[in-house]
């Protein structure tokens, strides 16, 4: 079975710290292309920050996101993986606990940030590979 360490491979991790305003995290993330990011306080995990939470507890709440913190607005102590963790198992963690996105740390460091999307696409990119190998069984024995 796959793992999520094999998903992290030559990744980049995308953070923001914990002192950044809403604003200047937004701008980060559009940057990155991504729709959430661990939040960090030095070096340690302190929350997970994402499009969602500008939504719910920013605009929604109508404060400033030029100097609203994302440690105010963030989630904080998230559930955490380890790389050794089961890809299908990882994607039933996040279904029962309703999270799109889980950091991943080792040792207590961060190491990666998984989201539901790179699971389901991996898991389809496995699918195809089945698909591709019983269609040339099928027709080598055909022959």
């Amino acid at each position: 079975m796959a793992r999520i360490r094999e998903l992290l491979k030559n990744r980049e991790v995308f953070s923001v710290e914990v002192e950044m305003t809403v604003q200047q995290a937004a701008v980060y993330m559009m940057d990155h292309n991504v729709g959430a990011v661990p939040v960090l306080r030095g070096s340690e995990l302190a929350g997970v920050f994402s499009e969602r939470d500008i939504v719910r507890r920013v605009m929604a709440q109508n404060r400033d996101w030029k100097t609203t913190r994302v440690g105010e607005v963030m989630t904080p102590e998230p559930l955490t993986v380890s790389g050794d963790i089961d890809i299908q198992e990882c994607m039933l963690l996040m279904k029962h606990h309703g999270f799109r996105h889980l950091p991943v740390s080792e040792d207590g460091h961060l190491v990666g940030f998984v989201s539901m999307r790179d699971l389901l696409l991996h898991d389809l990119d496995e699918k195809e590979v089945e698909v591709r190998m019983m269609r040339a069984y099928m027709a080598s024995g055909a022959e």
